[in-house]
């Protein structure tokens, strides 16, 4: 089992969250995070790029002028793609950029991203996290009293709050993210994670 240290606001240590076996993966799933990540950023694609081929070119249904007599060479239509304002050859259509992935695979890799931050290190759990406002510097008093001020932080809530998406909504280097939604491609791209208590009980029920 591996053990967690939990700290309170104040960011004084308030106890242990304990993490069974069966939660951590560090063995396998190297490929797994690879196809998720890959499938991720595939889905983030817009897919909305077009160009307009010799049959999209308005124009081009006269012959450009005669077929001989004139020294070059001969042209049936305006639209060609080696003619300046034709078609485009090949050029990209609409489309879903979106990969498939298991769902035993997705587990797998969300285990494996999950298990590299923990032994990393980079896994702080909170006892609670309750804001007396939607001031931004109430946030921020937090990260400077952990220490993660200028890092890439990810907040894991269970359920998302007004007052907390006002209160971090300023800060760049934080995203907030409950515990439903967490992503491989998260866990990976922050450099340090804070989940609340409860956060991390409902994350942890995803991964057994």
């Amino acid at each position: 089992m591996t053990k967690l240290n939990v700290f309170n606001m104040q960011a004084a240590e308030a106890g242990e969250y304990t993490l069974k076996d069966n939660l951590l993966e560090l063995e396998k799933g190297t490929q797994a995070v690879h196809d998720v990540v890959i499938a991720h950023m595939a889905g983030e694609r817009a897919g909305t790029a077009s160009t307009k081929t010799r049959s999209d070119v308005r124009g081009g249904g006269a012959k450009p002028y005669r077929q001989k007599g004139t020294g070059r060479a001969r042209a049936g239509t305006k639209s060609s793609p080696v003619w300046t304002g034709g078609g485009v050859t090949f050029g990209p259509k609409p489309r879903d950029y979106d990969k498939k992935v298991n769902k035993k695979v997705k587990k797998l890799a969300l285990k494996r991203a999950f298990s590299e931050q923990v032994k990393a290190e980079s896994v702080t759990v909170l006892d609670e996290l309750t804001l007396a406002d939607h001031k931004t510097k109430n946030v921020q008093k937090l990260l400077d009293s952990l220490k993660m001020s200028d890092a890439r932080v990810l907040l894991v809530v269970k359920e998302y709050d007004e007052t907390m998406l006002r209160a971090t909504r300023n800060i760049a280097s934080l995203c907030v993210i409950s515990a439903k939604s967490v992503n491989v491609y998260q866990l990976l791209y922050s450099q340090k994670v804070i989940f609340t208590k409860e956060a991390l009980d409902a994350f942890t029920q995803r991964l057994a």
